[in-house]
């Protein structure tokens, strides 16, 4: 089963549940994985902690050997119903902390907590003074804590913390404490029209969906006020909403986006996106430039390296328990092309993170809005490990 919330007024992940049928479509037509049928459930979780367990349940009512590459807030509702089953949770978003704690899930990437923590390291480089606006959520209220990690690792000062309603149809208020925040004064910067910027001022905003809204006002209040550096994460900021906003001549050019993966036009992609386009070619859910879409695809990866090492195994019926076994087991490690580093779950594979000790992909990519593209700012990986394990010991 793949899960993620549609339609909702928070954030939205229909591309992860689309992925998820695109490539059983395409794993079919090509006889299966090592001959096993894949057939996906989907189930609409609608950022509701209800419906987050009434979707692992039914995974567990019909059967499903592993929830794979899905997007729910909720993991303590969705976790229970999969662990008393023995149900593997593989390649989630990283949404919530249970991803990162509970045995029977096996994270592909960092979460949330690796993309704040290397958005800080990014942005202490340049930024003297930074402003966080989040969400106004329990999820949210990690996020400060995990900027400011990265940002003293490179001796700078902690982030002002801008809380904002996770679905504001306007954030006026927050874009102005933000700017006040970041001392961003006309008077002492000049204006923006005057070509005045200010220098070592810089404002990271992570909003899930409503993040456009947030540069929307941050565009009006700006045209009259010294040019602020801005900063996000991918899922929050990705190249539709770059264009949306007015590619190179809109506020997020120039801007620092931390990404769990290679930028999207990297060459790396090219299979996920030629079954995108073989198989769900007339799809608009799926965004090849999504990270849920991205996440799904790799999480994907791991199912089927799992099936043919068990089918190599001589194992014929691919069942949760095994899936599991294979998992904990780690007898080789799984290539994802080059999206991530090689993934294994043993103990010795896992990051020493106390508070989420599942990790064991601690990298980021370093990304930067240019002439309306999001590019590549440095190549390779960027391994955000020891800023984690420095935020927890400051704790």
């Amino acid at each position: 089963m793949t899960w993620a919330p549609e339609g909702t007024k928070a954030t939205n992940m229909p591309g992860m549940p689309a992925m998820a049928q695109a490539y059983a479509r395409w794993v079919n037509s090509r006889g299966g994985i090592r001959g096993h049928h894949l057939r996906v459930l989907t189930c609409n979780e609608r950022n509701d902690s209800v419906y987050a367990a009434q979707c692992a349940q039914r995974a567990v009512e019909e059967g499903a050997v592993a929830v794979v590459g899905s997007y729910s807030q909720f993991g303590r509702s969705f976790m229970s119903p999969l662990e008393v089953k023995g149900v593997p949770f593989i390649g989630g978003y990283g949404a919530s902390d249970e991803e990162f704690e509970s045995p029977l899930s096996y994270p592909v990437n960092g979460g949330q907590a690796s993309l704040l923590a290397g958005n800080g390291r990014q942005l202490a480089g340049d930024c003297k003074r930074v402003a966080l606006v989040r969400p106004d959520t329990i999820q949210g209220d990690q996020m400060p804590s995990l900027i400011n990690s990265g940002l003293t690792s490179g001796h700078r000062q902690p982030a002002k913390d801008i809380k904002a309603p996770e679905d504001g149809t306007d954030y006026t208020s927050e874009v102005n404490r933000a700017l006040d925040g970041v001392h961003a004064d006309p008077a002492v910067y000049g204006t923006a029209k005057a070509g005045g910027t200010a220098d070592g001022s810089c404002v990271s905003a992570s909003l899930g969906d409503h993040t456009d809204t947030f540069f929307d006002s941050f565009r009006r209040l700006q045209e009259d006020s010294p040019r602020v550096r801005v900063a996000s994460v991918l899922g929050s900021v990705g190249q539709s909403l770059v264009n949306r906003t007015g590619g190179s001549a809109g506020p997020l050019e120039g801007a620092d986006i931390t990404g769990w993966y290679p930028v999207a036009s990297d060459h790396r992609w090219d299979p996920m996106r030629k079954v995108i386009n073989d198989f769900a070619f007339d799809d608009n859910r799926i965004d090849a430039a999504d990270q849920g879409v991205q996440t799904t695809w790799i999480a994907y990866t791991v199912l089927r390296s799992l099936v043919e090492q068990l089918d190599d195994q001589g194992t014929e019926d691919i069942t949760s328990h095994a899936l599991q076994k294979a998992l904990d087991r780690g007898d080789r490690a799984v290539d994802t092309g080059g999206l991530t580093p090689k993934l294994r779950w043993r103990d010795q594979d896992m990051l020493a993170v106390q508070d989420f000790p599942r990790i064991v992909n601690g990298t980021v990519t370093y990304q930067v809005v240019r002439d309306g593209e999001l590019a590549a700012a440095r190549q390779g990986f960027v391994n955000v490990t020891s800023t984690l394990e420095r935020r927890v010991s400051d704790d």
